[in-house]
């Protein structure tokens, strides 16, 4: 009898704790009159940070949150901190952020997405942001384990978060019938953004290395938002880049006194998205040297993303390069597989180090007397970032 109480009274209190839960989000919410929430497989810091510089150049107060490379939150006045975390991510964070936003008075709150799961995305809207604005970037292979094998399975999962009342914006190249569905079904809209003239691979626009879909993508809703585009496009430029953004600098000179290059292409972390990110530096740095060494970075706690590198080693992704460098924890046994798959002509090695310095110095070796480009792909977590840094602090960006 007395466990039967105590479990009733554990029911109680824990329905209770949930309803006070629930009304502290709920004051927040109504303090903000304007959430944009931001999802897809890459692209998402990007178009968050060109939201809400726009809408900071049109005079709105506007905290936003991005979570890609690393967590950062940009105050209404432009400035950025790091969020600390002190374990692993989780959408609670959002509720830390909903909070605030609340407090310091913004109009507005633009939110990268953080969830991967489909029950999770459908949380991190529903129960937690309640956007009136959802943004989906893509849908590409990534995560195969949580959001499925095909391009279609990562679209039905980010689907999840579509909820009641949104206005969602995507590529119009990105639309799938699974978003007119999900908006139908819970009376929202999806309006799909067409390309702009310049945006095809031979054009240049506005943000040298920006990818144009990221910013029409943040154009879009911001004139749908009484954002004049012009203005829109001004305040996009001033937008900070992300700490995984594509980005170039110049090292020191090689032994024969001719200069290298460091490319971080780390945050696009599977091969379609680096793919793309690869076209894109080509259009707009085809003076970089043309010897090309991949650095590779693998992490141990990402099995599934290091089996999609290794199939599109086999498929030719690394053909363009003269080397590859493997890194990180996995380096050894993957370097072992790409050898036996990739065709000679190149040289493969593993460096299960963490260290950037030493791995830049055998990279340097590789490189000899030559010019190089030492281009970074694969995961940004980990030794990638920890490159990015390295290069920030050596290098002069480019």
């Amino acid at each position: 009898m007395n466990g039967i109480l105590l479990a009733g009274l554990l029911a109680v209190g824990f329905a209770a704790a949930l309803e006070i839960e629930r009304k502290a989000l709920a004051r927040f919410r109504r303090k903000i009159p304007l959430r944009i929430a931001v999802t897809g497989t890459r692209g998402k810091s990007s178009v968050a940070r060109f939201i809400a510089a726009a809408l900071r150049e049109n005079g709105m107060s506007v905290l936003a949150k991005t979570t890609g490379s690393k967590p950062v939150l940009i105050r209404p006045d432009g400035s950025a901190r790091d969020i600390p975390r002190f374990g692993p991510p989780s959408i609670l964070e959002q509720k830390r952020i909903l909070r605030a936003a609340a407090r310091s008075g913004a109009h507005a709150l633009v939110a990268e997405m953080m969830s991967i799961r489909p029950e999770c995305l459908k949380a991190e809207t529903s129960l937690i942001l309640k956007p009136s604005i959802l943004v989906i970037t893509n849908a590409r292979i990534d995560h195969r384990l949580e959001m499925g094998r095909t391009k279609e399975d990562a679209a039905r999962a980010l689907a999840s978060a579509i909820g009641a009342g949104m206005a969602v914006f995507v590529p119009a190249e990105e639309n799938r019938p699974v978003y007119e569905t999900a908006a139908a079904r819970y009376g929202s809209r999806v309006i799909p953004v067409a390309k702009n003239a310049g945006d095809s691979t031979g054009d240049v626009p506005r943000r040298t290395r920006e990818f144009p879909e990221n910013e029409r993508l943040a154009e879009a809703v911001a004139v749908f938002l009484g954002v004049p585009g012009e203005r829109a496009r001004a305040g996009m430029a001033r937008a900070q880049a992300d700490f995984g953004a594509l980005r170039v600098w110049k090292l020191k000179e090689s032994a024969g006194g001719s200069p290298s290059y460091a490319v971080s292409a780390f945050a696009a972390n599977e091969p379609e998205s680096t793919a793309i990110a690869l076209d894109r530096l080509a259009v707009v740095r085809p003076d970089l040297p043309s010897r090309a060494i991949a650095i590779l970075s693998l992490r141990e706690d990402r099995e599934d993303r290091t089996r999609q590198w290794l199939e599109a080693a086999g498929k030719g992704f690394f053909a363009g390069f003269a080397g590859i460098i493997v890194v990180g924890r996995p380096a050894i046994p993957a370097a072992r597989r790409l050898r036996r798959t990739i065709p000679p002509g190149r040289f493969i090695f593993g460096i299960a180090e963490s260290d950037p310095a030493r791995i830049m110095a055998a990279a340097g070796a590789q490189a000899g007397s030559f010019s190089a480009v030492f281009i970074g792909v694969g995961n940004i977590g980990g030794t990638g970032a920890a490159l990015v840094d390295l290069w920030g602090r050596v290098g002069e960006p480019d």
